[in-house]
């Protein structure tokens, strides 16, 4: 139930950040070790004007990363990525080939599989966005529980599983979208092909193949 290949089709070098990992959240805490056995600072892609690089960053051919980007490394950029105007990278991140970072995007200490878009005004925290995962405008990823400090747990069918990280944003199946304004709290779980609604905020797990929608009351009266 929790394990990667539940979520994403791994291959390439991506097998290494799931290796050993029994649940699938895990492989957070394999970053920084993958990050630096396979970072070789090196700018292969396209660096337009403004652009501020610090710490050990590799960045693909083809990538092309637009003015005002802050990159904080370490972080490594795949292949044929667009980096888009004003986005943030925070450090300890992983995107692979074909990904989009967009206007105002921030992304830290999280994994980007191939193809997946945080392309508007995105908050990826702490959280793996699995092969071609598409993440509506002003899609929030929480990954901190408010109150006093613990780690996050996630409840499925009255069982309760303790992830041990104090800071867990999401875990998002391949092909899996969300809605423009959405918010992930700290511990959601969505498997493959899941689509969340606009404006719905939610936590715990969503099996496959599932539609996570929202439905407001609105009250609708003439004016006087």
């Amino acid at each position: 139930m929790w394990a990667p290949e539940d979520f994403f089709e791994i291959d390439g070098i991506e097998e290494d950040l799931f290796k050993n990992v029994e649940y699938v959240w895990e492989a957070l805490k394999n970053l920084k070790t993958f990050l630096e056995k396979y970072i070789k600072p090196d700018i292969e892609g396209i660096i337009q004007g403004g652009v501020f690089i610090e710490g050990p960053v590799y960045i693909g051919e083809g990538t092309v990363v637009e003015p005002f980007v802050y990159i904080k490394g370490p972080a490594y950029i795949g292949k044929n990525c667009e980096i888009r105007q004003g986005a943030y990278i925070r450090g300890n991140v992983y995107i692979g080939d074909n990904c989009v970072v967009g206007h105002c995007t921030e992304v830290k200490n999280s994994i980007l599989l191939n193809g997946a878009k945080a392309p508007h005004f995105n908050y990826v925290g702490d959280s793996i966005l699995g092969h071609k995962v598409n993440l509506g405008a002003g899609t929030k990823i929480s990954n901190l529980k408010m109150g006093p400090s613990s780690t996050v747990r996630i409840s499925v069918n009255g069982e309760v599983y303790d992830t041990g990280l104090r800071k867990l944003g999401a875990i998002v199946g391949d092909e899996s979208e969300t809605g423009c304004n959405s918010v992930l709290n700290p511990g959601t779980i969505l498997g493959k092909k899941v689509l969340v609604y606009p404006n719905a905020s939610v936590r715990g797990y969503f099996p496959s193949n599932s539609i996570v929608k929202f439905k407001p009351d609105l009250d609708i009266v003439s004016l006087k």
